[in-house]
């Protein structure tokens, strides 16, 4: 238990300025700790710690306990006064004191108990001091018989009113009061028939069934627990001259007001009974103020007002008032707040040092104020020896300067006329170093941001004084974030990381010191990361909570989940996982709030969520039809349940009886919160609706069908759509259309009135009646004219509306003239424009679609070219056209061309033809080129003819340059060739030099693309440019090393053998394992080339194969594109090359170092031999 002090100084009045100097010094009192460590050898006064209540009724079948126990250092002993004597317990065989304390008990078997009724208190005296206990007024519990008495029998009149006294006698405690009858059941009350709280039974008005011969009083007394029975009353009820009707009368209280007192924190009672026909309604009200409602109750069907722990605002007048359908009546209870004396403040007890002042208060407060009377070890403090350091005012008493020896028991009582309050209060005078009573090295655990509290609790006199200390070296102020309280507690209002951490705690008075260490740890709270979310899910399928925690990584914690703030049901179908719960399968049962808890020994968090269970709507039911006209009907529903989903729409569908049995079609839609719709009707349709409801889910089973409506029939509302008239035949006109269905057909008898006359022309309209078929064919008219149509439903109700006149054609013919005066203007060698005259509109016969151009060619314009037998070529040029363009021509040839103009039936005469002739071009590319014959410093090279001349040739023209290692290009060389030259050797060349070759043909229109090749002079393997070097590759890397790990394994062996004085035959070695010739890779197929045999081509011991070997790239198809500057290789006028290599400034991506020089095996193997 900590100690606690109060450090509050109260001034008090009527002392005058010589106080002022006294109370500066008044020290905080000091409560001893009951640590029985602290207590061991402490001297303290008594103190009660247990007493038996002031008015105690004892049983006497029971033996009577009076308790009274006291603490206090020496243990107290006791003693006893009964009626203001003393009691000798130890005369009294009857009489036993519990070993340990002061409790009695008496004995009361066999004797008398009212010999031992009276007023006692008890005593507890020590060396310190003497503590009283109240005075208990004990006295026997009582049940006395019913006093002897004859009930007459009641005879009334129905409808007066009754009263059936019950009059009990008076018992201690009183009895509890309650009517039975001879069968031992309670009488059945009510607003007319109700019980008072003196136990008497009142009957608003009287009825026939009130007669009865066995009203039997009551009286149990809860003490002895028995019952006592009143002599029964009979009643009989006339019904010769009943009551009328009367107002409202009360029966009691009597008169317009009555009063009433109550003692505070007691409840009040307030009864108002009243007769009247019919039984009056009651009500209550305060006036100028309202009913207290938390501690109101009404009881006995309004009859009875309770206010609970009354307080002096109760006060005032209150109005009951009664009502029935001839008169409201009232009565005013004027109540009245007394108090007995109550607490404001107790005194408390007082731990003090020698020289120091303290006050002990006594503040009370009662109705009619108390008297405060204060004693010394049970002495009033008048009678009492003089103590000049003692002051008296009052409620208040002032100890100054005390010394030790001085420590008593003070008293104070307070009372007034309805009873009293007595307290003792010790002081004690205590020397004691500083004692610190919280455990050493304590470890406190608090959460982030959460006060945390240090305590210090200690015990001294004087009340030491607490430092705090943070790391044995930072002293703690008082101040933000830190509060030292009085008791020595450190609190920091809101507790961070930086705060964990040693602190240390001294307590300090006059008589020493004392220091104490605790330690605090700041965890991280427990957060919730992802809560758990509100789910919608569907009947049958799973739903998911999740719930992710971030928490102290010291702290263990414990995840709960709870359904509806109660546990998960006990199914398999709820799987708590680590951060999740899962709901399988979910049922309606389901539905609820789920919450996640998060526990650790320090915190926790929880987060919920809802979950609702949702299904598609239940169908809807009770279909209704009102308001039926031919025309229209409304028809109405009941929504089903819908599961949670509200609806969005109802959909409303029908069958038709008569047309479409079988078949149910979407009428119309009602939003989600109608139930009727006014529905549109089509005559001559025998109709069964019924009605679909949507929600987020989907839509619900459809409802039973409604009863059938069959509308009436009626003329057709609407005629046949789509309507055309298009001519098959050059001499017919077919008119059709979509029909009407059944539904459409508003009654029997459809039928189709086809009508058409000439467009143009002011005849009658020729018609047909026609019916079950949708087109209609004219005949022997005109070719391709217009005509105005249109198509009339009918029914034997009647004819449709007046229809829409559309316009039709008959039908076309071919076209009988042929377009004229066609003119053919060559623009170049690929390109020509034809012209002509269009034809006349009646010639066309037809809806004019265009002219259409045939041609074709004929032959080549070479001297020694044959005719050609190539696919004729068209081309159509819509519309009423006059020319038209010819792409794609070939140069220098001779076509054939003629014009046809087309109608949707065809295509008409061919005009004329009409030759014409395309200029020369430019050639196509040679056809081939080749290298051959390879030498050191010669190349041949072949090549073929153009594709196409496109003219009459003129040659050939040969580009070439030389391209060294690192892709720089040389010198351009031109030379040009007649028509017939197709090869050509080329010597004086560099040997084991790349050259790259550019071949065009030519006609007096220019020259054609180039085609390139690419050729070395000398037979090699590998082209440099594309070599790959083989010093960075891995497995000539791994070999190396194996030769050189080979290596230092020969010299280990040799010098091994050299130290035991062998020899060894390192020539003989180097003769037997002459270096082979490593033979390089050929880059196409990689195998292994072979050297020349001629003493020129042998690659020297320990020298490098040259990079410029020469490779074959037969069929080579490389262009600029592979040197970077794209396909098509640019010339200036004087036959120089323009174009530059990439490889100028960067290496080639398969160039292993800057030496044209690439590494070889023999010479790596060379340089470890």
């Amino acid at each position: 238990m900590h100690p606690t002090t109060d450090r509050n100084r109260k001034w008090l009045p009527g002392f005058g300025a010589m106080l002022l100097v006294l109370l500066s010094r008044v020290t905080s009192a000091l409560e001893v700790p009951l640590d029985p460590k602290v207590l061991e050898g402490l001297p303290q006064p008594p103190t009660i710690t247990l007493q038996s209540p002031k008015d105690y009724i004892f049983d006497p079948r029971e033996n009577i306990v009076i308790h009274c126990e006291a603490k206090g250092k020496p243990t107290p002993s006791f003693s006893w006064t009964r009626n203001g004597t003393h009691f000798d317990v130890e005369k009294d065989s009857k009489v036993l004191v519990k070993p340990g304390s002061g409790t009695l008990v008496i004995d009361i078997s066999g004797e008398k108990a009212e010999a031992y009724e009276g007023t006692y208190q008890c005593t507890a005296h020590n060396e310190h001091g003497t503590a009283v206990s109240n005075n208990i007024v004990i006295r026997q519990s009582r049940s006395p018989l019913w006093s002897k008495e004859r009930n007459e029998a009641i005879t009334v009149q129905m409808g007066v009113s009754l009263v059936l006294q019950c009059r009990p006698p008076a018992g201690l405690p009183p009895p509890v009061i309650f009517w039975m009858d001879n069968n031992f059941q309670r009488l059945q009350l009510d607003k007319r028939v109700s019980q008072a709280l003196n136990g008497d039974l009142y009957f608003s008005n009287v009825l026939q069934e009130d007669t009865r011969s066995d009203y039997i009083c009551y009286a149990r007394f809860p003490h002895t627990q028995t019952i006592q029975q009143k002599q029964p009353i009979s009643v009989t009820v006339l019904n010769n001259s009943p009551e009328g009707e009367r107002r409202p009368g009360f029966m009691m209280p009597l008169g317009p007001t009555s009063t009433k007192m109550v003692l505070r924190g007691e409840t009040l009672e307030l009864e108002c009974i009243a007769e009247g026909l019919p039984t009056p309604e009651m009500s209550w009200q305060k006036d100028g103020g309202e009913l207290p409602g938390s501690r109101t109750s009404f009881q006995n069907f309004k009859k009875t007002l309770k206010i609970s722990d009354v307080n002096e605002a109760d006060g005032g007048d209150y109005r009951c008032t009664a009502a029935n359908n001839l008169a409201t009546v009232y009565h005013i209870i004027k109540v009245t707040v007394k108090a007995a004396p109550f607490w404001v403040s107790a005194p408390r007890n007082l731990v003090l040092a020698p020289n120091e002042t303290g006050i002990l208060t006594c503040r009370v407060s009662g109705e009619p104020k108390p008297k405060i009377s204060w004693f010394v070890n049970g002495v009033p403090i008048e009678n009492a020896p003089e103590d000049h350091t003692r002051k008296v005012e009052d409620d208040t008493v002032i100890l100054s300067n005390v010394q030790s020896g001085s420590s008593a028991v003070y008293q104070c009582n307070a009372s007034n006329e309805f009873g009293y309050l007595m307290a003792n209060a010790f002081v004690s005078v205590l020397a004691e170093a500083p004692r610190v009573l919280t455990p050493p090295n304590r470890v406190y655990q608090v959460i982030t941001n959460n006060p945390a509290l240090l305590h210090c609790s200690c015990f001294g006199s004087p009340i030491p004084t607490i430092t705090w200390f943070k790391d044995s070296q930072t002293s703690i102020k008082n101040g933000d974030p830190y509060v030292i309280h009085e008791n020595g507690t450190l609190e920091i209002h809101v507790a961070q990381p930086r705060d964990s951490g040693k602190y240390t705690c001294i307590a300090t008075n006059n008589l020493g010191i004392k220091e104490n260490h605790v330690f605090l740890e700041v965890k991280v709270s427990t957060r919730i990361l992802k809560q758990p979310e509100y789910k919608v899910v569907q009947r049958g399928m799973s739903a998911v909570f999740e719930c992710k925690v971030k928490h102290d990584p010291s702290l263990i914690p414990t995840m709960t989940w709870l359904k509806d703030n109660g546990e998960l049901p006990d199914d398999e179908r709820f799987e708590v996982d680590t951060d999740s719960l899962t709901v399988k399968h979910v049922t309606d049962e389901d539905e609820g709030t789920y919450t996640c808890i998060m526990n650790t020994t320090l915190d926790r968090d929880s987060a919920s969520a809802m979950l609702t269970v949702v299904e598609k709507p239940d169908a809807p039911t009770n279909l209704e039809l009102t308001d039926q006209t031919d025309r229209s009907v409304q028809l109405s529903w009941i929504p089903g349940d819908d599961n949670n989903s509200p609806t969005q729409k109802f959909l409303i569908q029908y069958e038709d009886l008569l047309h479409q049995p079988g078949l149910w079609i979407n009428l119309t839609e009602v939003a989600g919160t109608g139930t009727t719709a006014q529905l549109k009707l089509s005559p001559f349709v025998y109709y069964s609706f019924r009605v679909l409801a949507q929600n987020l889910v989907g839509y619900s089973g459809p409802s039973q069908p409604s009863r059938q409506y069959r509308t009436n029939p009626a003329a057709p509302d609407e005629n046949p759509s789509d309507v055309r008239g298009v001519g098959t035949e050059s001499d017919n006109l077919v008119i059709s259309w979509t029909p009407l269905t059944g539904f459409q057909s508003n009654g029997p008898g459809l039928e189709y009135k086809v009508l058409w006359r000439q467009k143009d022309m002011d005849g009658d309209w020729s018609w047909k009646n026609v019916a079950n078929i949708s087109r209609f064919v004219v005949t022997g008219i005109p070719t391709f004219v217009p005509f105005e149509i249109k198509v009339q439903a009918m029914n034997d109700y009647g004819s449709g509306p007046e229809p829409e006149v559309l316009i039709g054609y008959s039908g076309e013919d071919l076209p009988l003239s042929a377009p004229e005066s066609v003119q053919v203007m060559v623009h170049n060698s690929t390109l020509a424009e034809v012209h002509w005259e269009p034809v006349s509109f009646p010639s066309v016969r037809g809806k004019l679609r265009g002219y259409k151009v045939y041609y074709h060619r004929e032959r080549g314009l070479h001297e020694t070219e044959k005719m050609t037998d190539e696919e004729e070529q068209a081309l159509t040029f819509s519309g009423n056209r006059s020319e038209g363009r010819l792409p794609g021509l070939q140069p220098y040839s001779l076509y054939i061309l003629f014009i046809r103009v087309v109608n949707s039936k065809g295509e008409g005469p061919q005009s004329p033809s009409k030759t014409f002739e395309t200029p020369e071009g430019v050639p196509d590319p040679p056809s081939f080129l080749r290298i051959l014959n390879h030498s050191l410093d010669s190349l041949t090279l072949e090549w073929g003819p153009p594709m196409n001349n496109n003219g009459r040739l003129a040659g050939f023209t040969l580009k070439y340059q030389p391209v060294n290692t690192t892709n720089e290009l040389g010198p351009v060389k031109i030379m040009t060739f007649l028509a017939n030259e197709t090869t050509i050797t080329l010597s004086s060349l560099n040997s084991s030099m790349l050259y790259k070759f550019y071949l065009s043909a030519k006609t007096i229109k220019g020259s054609s693309h180039f085609i390139t090749k690419e050729a070395f002079t000398v037979m090699d393997t590998a082209v440099p440019s594309r070599q790959v070097d083989i010093a960075t590759q891995g497995w000539f890397i791994g070999l190396m090393c194996a030769i050189a790990l080979l290596i230092l394994v020969l010299l280990i062996v040799c010098f091994i053998k050299r130290n035991k004085g062998g020899k060894y035959p390192v020539k003989e070695k180097e003769d037997a394992h002459q270096d082979p010739e490593i033979q390089p890779m050929k880059e196409d197929d990689g195998t292994f080339g072979e050297y020349s045999d001629t003493e020129d081509h042998k690659p020297l011991k320990g020298s490098r194969t040259p990079s410029n070997g020469t490779v074959r790239r037969d069929e080579s198809d490389d262009s600029l594109v592979d040197y970077g500057e794209g396909g098509d290789g640019q010339f200036n006028e004087d036959g120089s090359f323009i174009g530059q290599y990439s490889g100028k400034k960067e290496k080639d991506t398969h160039e292993g170092n800057e030496s044209s020089e690439a590494p070889s095996p023999v010479n790596a193997m060379n340089s470890f031999v």
